[in-house]
């Protein structure tokens, strides 16, 4: 019988194979299990171990000695077969097996083990001997090696008479080894198998063949390509290909997605691309690495090096090769390539990591999202710090943003005061660690301590406020060189405010306010003096005689910590109410990645100041940025999830009542916006606010975006060039608009438009300027105008011209003011959604520069144009060119933008202002309190922006299908709107349009509201209104939760606005909400 299968064997390795293959079919049948196995040891017997047999017989078996060092117990050799087809243990799996040995005893046992690249299963078999793991799976690409890695397993868990080993936990071999057929960790990914150890020693491949892997894997292939499978030709898609280690790369990321989080990955890498290499690989993928033995081995005499000489001439990079076994200098490929050539012999480095995730969890998340269509990216991933406190902070945070970017298709609205889940975290966190028991309601959120500073200060206006000198760094020029400080009680406007710069010391601070007597006080505390609270009380207690509003900065002594030191501020508010006169502020600058990464917050206990703040915010700075409260968010969540929640009752405070001087109230012009204006309305006691009043996109967010947003805070180390958008934002609005951007152009950034809008009205301010506005303006800016004292002209429109500003209505208007600043939304007009072509464009300037008017081009709700395709945008460069010369001298074109409509970025917000006027540029300086975008909005920006240039698909896609929809978007609702009763003006462009409620004017509306239990009816509150443009705002909200903008904020008398922009069920529900009301109505 074996003389029989001999004859078979020999005639060719697919012949031996086969053969095999039918002994392994009895093998695995229990009835004839026995007989086979003693067929493999006659088999042996009769061939023994030589080379001779692999060449005769297409099949070799051999045995592997285990006992080679003093005191092991374990069993001597294994005895093991291996085929053509497969690789032959050879230095390589040896090195790692050695590498294994250096673990402790404990490292495998009851263990859940995949081996990848088994091949013929020795070291699975080994690990299974040793260790006694509850189980190791086997896992090789080649079907040839399974089945062999099989045959092995019996081989070696029967003895020569085929009965059981028996270990000593009473289990053989076959309980607690399997083989199976895998592309990597593909099995158990398929099969959710969780693994608490992979081990691999897996092949480097010096010169990947794109289409190496392009055939049908069977094991009927050639044994040539089967062998070549094992070694995995084929590039893998990962930056570590050009080293060869692209198949590592990918085992390691999937390893990631079916380890425990305690599981630790053990694999051999050869050393030739450097020790600095092959440990980069782990690390930033966010692995702690640690090396556990290395080794020489001689460079196979056929494998060509030559590819490692080409990225070297191509690269700084240089490869790691020794002379021989015992040089220990390494040379580079071209050298050792040399001395190949001339008959030396040359070795390289083979080691054993052992690596362990160091944050599993989040490191799982960010990987998970990676593999859901943003691969390309990972590249740019690195999660290696060499500060633990960094990686602590970084890695959650990527993870969470990651998880927001993967189960959210768009941004959700949030109210302008802050996100809040921020805000809930914040006053979470002031509960938990301070026992301070405030509420999302005590808390308004700011891009900076400096914008909240400044923004205090204009809500309240006061003629005299006194600022701690660590805090007027950035606030208006003008305040700090006022002299008015004498006159600071009497007779002067609200329009004077006089800031005097006080010493940081609370005494000298006191003696100050007792002295000047301001109206507001804005100071800080040394260090010595915030660990109690005395100085703090000292503080209230003399701005509560005087009179004086009292905002507290407590930035340098908030820890995000989890051992946060001692405050004498949170002391006191943990015990008495924050008084109604004072306020805190707290800038976040302390993270351990960004220093540039700002957000800051302000607590009242004061209603009518956190709502005042909370709007003062929303019309100076429109909101903070959304990715910004996501970081700070993030670390506040660290800080609170391993707590208990409400294990500490609050603690009851006293809330004595103090007589106070008379205190500075809200200065006029902000009472009469935040009462007047339309702002947001957040919620309401019976609906779900629908916001089609906001100039936001909830479209989804392309994948391209999210890949850029994700990419600029997974990326270390930018370069000033990555993140250097200037040069972009030129080829942008030169593309766009043909708007001049030579070199005397000065480029500002800002976290959104509206600010940089702000800084502006306060130039024409200071220049003794009249803003003047089209009626069908943007209704925000309008009223940051207002609130900011601006002299306002608004500029009546003609329906019959779209509500278009026309040179004839302007040239009419101009003539009675002095010194003009024309604001203009355009190319999309917000709110119409109507478009102003280039020749429309050059009239309205021509009219412009013959009065010498500065002019505002607001282009931020502009690239959203229907006609996209016959819509080539603006050529204004050669006519700006020409009426700059021949003009008045104070005629200009500034050109206002925001990128996240056009780029469709969702929460990366990106505000731009071209100024081309050096005395403009100045003026704008004397204002430095902006908040500006951080590195990583810079390089996403730019990154999308660059997209766009190259006209990549995938983002123009995205773009144009936005397009699409919002153009169908715009007939649905028109048709809806005009069912309904409404005159609508058809849009061409952008997220808004206007509407006549021509059906409803003058018609009562009588709304009954349930009481707080929901029941309506008994005491149910009662709300008429007579219906007119300015109502019909707040009638259609209680009446339905769809939220829209009234006739007071378009300008345009009667008409009111929609933004069409929604999630997509948002959109329908709107549609219903606009049937709803009119049955309402009718009835």
């Amino acid at each position: 019988m074996v003389e029989e299968f001999l004859k078979q064997c020999q005639q060719s390795g697919d012949s031996a194979y086969a053969a095999f293959r039918s002994v392994l079919e009895r093998l695995e049948n229990p009835n004839t299990r026995v007989q086979a196995r003693l067929f493999l040891s006659d088999l042996h017997r009769r061939v023994g171990s030589s080379q001779d047999c692999l060449h005769r017989y297409h099949f070799q078996i051999q045995d592997i000695h285990l006992d080679q060092y003093e005191g092991y117990q374990g069993r001597k050799k294994l005895t093991m077969m291996v085929i053509p087809s497969i690789f032959i243990p050879e230095d390589w799996s040896f090195t790692f097996y050695e590498g294994l040995n250096r673990q402790t005893d404990s490292i495998f046992q009851d263990k859940t083990v995949a081996e990848l690249g088994c091949g013929n299963g020795w070291i699975s078999i080994a690990i299974a001997d040793k260790w006694l793991p509850a189980k190791v799976y086997g896992l090789d690409i080649n079907p040839r090696a399974v089945k062999v890695s099989w045959i092995n397993l019996y081989l070696n868990a029967l003895d020569d008479k085929g009965q059981p080993i028996y270990d000593h936990q009473n289990k053989t071999l076959l309980d607690r080894v399997e083989f199976h057929e895998s592309d990597l960790l593909a099995y158990c990914r398929d099969h959710d198998i969780q693994l608490e150890r992979i081990v691999g020693c897996i092949p480097q491949i010096l010169n990947p063949n794109p289409d190496a892997m392009s055939k049908m894997i069977t094991e009927n292939a050639s044994e040539e390509f089967l062998y070549s499978l094992s070694n995995y030709c084929a590039l893998q898609g990962f930056v570590e290909d050009q080293f060869g280690l692209g198949l590592i790369a990918r085992a390691v990321e999937e390893g990631i997605s079916v380890i425990k989080p305690m599981g630790i990955m053990i694999f051999n890498m050869g050393g030739r691309p450097g020790q600095g290499v092959c440990k980069r690989l782990f690390e930033r993928r966010g692995f702690h690495v640690t090396k556990l033995w290395q080794t020489k081995v001689l460079q196979a005499a056929d494998t060509d090096i030559s590819a490692l000489v080409e990225i070297e001439k191509n690269s700084p990079h240089r490869f790691e090769f020794f002379m021989g076994l015992s040089g220990d200098q390494p040379i580079c490929a071209r050298t050792a390539w040399a001395y190949g050539k001339a008959g030396g012999r040359i070795s390289h480095a083979l080691s054993v990591y052992s690596c362990q995730l160091r944050q599993p969890n989040q490191v799982k998340v960010i990987f998970e999202f990676l593999k859901s269509g943003f691969q390309e990216i990972s590249s740019s991933l690195d999660l290696f710090f060499q500060d633990d406190s960094v990686a602590d902070e970084k890695i959650p945070f990527l993870a969470y943003l990651a998880s927001v970017l993967k189960e959210n298709s768009y941004f959700p609205y949030e109210p302008p005061a802050g996100s809040k889940r921020f805000r809930n975290l914040i006053a979470g966190f002031m509960r938990t660690y301070h026992h301070v028991p405030l509420t999302s309601e005590n808390v308004v959120v700011f891009p900076s301590r400096t914008v909240a500073i400044e923004s205090a200060l204009r809500l309240f206006s006061p003629r005299l406020a006194i600022v701690d000198e660590h805090l007027t760094q950035n606030l208006p020029r003008q305040w700090l060189t006022s002299l008015a400080v004498e006159n600071a009680d009497i007779g002067l406007s609200e329009d004077s405010l006089t800031v005097i710069e006080a010493p940081h010391q609370s005494d000298l601070m006191i003696e100050m306010i007792k002295k000047l007597k301001p109206q507001v006080v804005v100071t800080g505390m040394a260090h010595f003096e915030a660990v109690t609270s005395s100085a703090f009380v000292q503080l209230l207690d003399v701005t509560r005689e005087i009179g004086s509003r009292l905002f507290l900065d407590i930035s340098d002594h908030f820890e995000l910590s989890s051992l946060p030191a001692s405050n004498g501020v949170l002391k006191y508010l943990s015990g008495t109410p924050l008084p109604s006169h004072a306020a805190v502020i707290c800038g976040l600058v302390k993270n351990q990645v960004y220093s540039d990464l700002e957000v800051a917050f302000v607590i009242s206990e004061d209603e009518a100041i956190f709502k005042a703040l909370s709007k003062t915010v929303e019309v100076l700075e429109g909101n903070t940025a959304m990715i910004s409260q996501y970081y700070y968010g993030c670390i506040f969540h660290e800080l609170l999830a391993f707590q208990l929640a409400d294990r500490h009752p609050p603690q009851e405070r006293s809330s004595a009542k103090f007589s106070s001087a008379e205190m500075i109230g809200f200065a006029t012009s902000a009472i009469s916006v935040l009462n007047n204006a339309e702002l947001s309305i957040s919620n309401t006691d019976s609906f779900s606010i629908i916001h089609m009043d906001v100039d936001q996109s909830f479209l989804p967010v392309p994948s391209p975006v999210k890949a850029a947003i994700f990419e600029s805070f997974a990326r270390q180390n930018m370069s000033e060039s990555e993140i250097d958008v200037t040069s972009s934002i030129k080829q942008f609005i030169k593309s766009n608009y043909g708007f001049p951007t030579d070199g005397s152009m000065e480029f500002i950034y800002s976290d959104c438009s509206q600010a940089l809008f702000n800084k502006l009205v306060l130039c024409c301010i200071q220049e003794g300027g009249t803003l003047c506005f089209p009626a069908g303006s943007n209704g925000n800016y309008v009223s940051t105008a207002k609130f900011l004292k601006a002299k306002i002209l608004n500029i009546p429109t003609d329906s019959e011209q779209g509500f278009k500003l026309t040179e004839k209505i302007l040239e009419k208007a101009l003539e009675t003011v002095k010194k003009p600043w024309v604001y203009i939304s355009a190319p999309t007009i917000n709110p119409t959604g109507l478009v102003y072509s280039n020749k429309e464009m050059e009239s309205i300037l021509t009219t412009c520069a013959k009065f010498g008017a500065r002019v505002v081009i607001d282009a931020s709700f502009s690239g959203l144009e229907f006609e996209f395709e016959s819509w080539s945008g603006w050529n204004l460069e050669a006519y700006l060119s020409k009426l700059n010369s021949s003009s008045n001298t104070s005629f200009c074109v500034s050109l206002l933008g925001g990128m996240s409509l056009k780029m469709l970025s969702g929460a990366l917000k990106f505000g731009f202002l071209v100024l081309n006027q050096q005395n403009l540029v100045d003026a704008f300086y004397r204002y430095p309190g902006l908040s500006k975008p951080h590195i990583t909005g810079r390089y996403a920006m730019k990154k999308l922006l660059g997209m766009r240039e190259r006209k990549e698909g995938g983002l123009l896609d995205a773009i144009n299908k936005h397009i699409r929809t919002l153009e169908m978007r715009a007939k649905r609702l028109k048709e809806t709107l005009e069912k309904s009763g409404w005159e609508m003006v058809e849009p061409r462009g952008g997220i808004s349009m206007v509407a006549k409620p021509s059906a409803y004017l003058n018609k009562v509306v009588k709304l009954n509201h349930p009481c707080k239990d929901g029941v309506s009816g008994g005491n149910a509150a009662t709300y008429v209104v007579k219906l007119d443009d300015s109502t019909i705002r707040e009638a259609m909200v209680k009446a339905t939760g769809l939220c829209i903008n009234s006739g007071s904020w378009t300008g345009i008398p009667g008409y009111c606005r929609f933004t069409i922009a929604l999630e997509e069920s948002e959109f329908e529900r709107a549609l219903d909400c606009i049937v709803k009301f009119k049955s309402i109505i009718g009835n």
